[in-house]
């Protein structure tokens, strides 16, 4: 057998275990991963809307579907036990006033938190700030040792420093990279929307 020969079977040799250890630890990863329960935790509003008009399903209830069904994470609605009114001029006043106040406007139902690892939490971009009933939410719940991962809708103003304002809030968890969509896209473009959404959790591996 010559040298290079013996050289080939060598350079083989060794991609062939380099893609059995690739394989492996790619498989270990995807394992870890699906052991860690995941909750996708959302406000969002129907009614009018700026920039789509009145609409059944509001825009970041979209979003939050679509990162359920990539994660199997499981849905969970934040609804205020007053709702907010359908004209859309009067609701931003009632969010601009209960930012003012720093209100805490109570909200429908709960979910255990302490029971899952990863959360999502969307929201509306109102003001530069989450929604109020979002805190209420959140001021509910223990954050230690988990894993936050915000995202929202806006018509220009992107995530607005929420993500600071999240993680003040959840006292003791790991905040990753947040998503922000214009909620006229996630209404009128939802495979713009998907894609944004797919393309963001891939680059967090979720």
């Amino acid at each position: 057998m010559d040298m290079k020969h013996t050289l080939r079977i060598l350079v083989m040799m060794w991609l062939a275990m380099w893609q059995f250890t690739s394989c492996a630890q790619t498989s270990q990863k995807k394992q870890i991963m699906n052991t860690k329960k995941i909750l996708v935790a959302f406000f969002s509003r129907a009614g009018e809307n700026y920039e789509v008009g009145y609409i059944e399903k509001g825009n970041t209830h979209i979003l939050a579907e679509m990162i359920a069904a990539k994660t199997g994470g499981t849905l969970f609605h934040i609804e205020p036990v007053r709702p907010y009114p359908e004209d859309y001029t009067e609701c931003i006043k009632v969010a601009k006033t209960e930012l003012h106040n720093q209100a805490r406007p109570a909200v429908k139902g709960d979910v255990a938190v302490e029971d899952y690892d990863v959360i999502f939490i969307g929201y509306s971009n109102w003001w530069g700030d989450m929604p109020m009933a979002v805190y209420t939410f959140i001021e509910r719940h223990g954050w230690k040792n988990k894993t936050v991962i915000p995202f929202c809708t806006h018509e220009g103003s992107g995530l607005s420093g929420t993500e600071r304002k999240l993680q003040q809030a959840c006292q003791g968890a790991t905040l990753l990279e947040g998503l922000a969509v214009r909620g006229s896209v996630a209404q009128n473009s939802p495979e713009q929307a998907r894609k944004s959404v797919e393309h963001w959790l891939q680059k967090l591996k979720y």
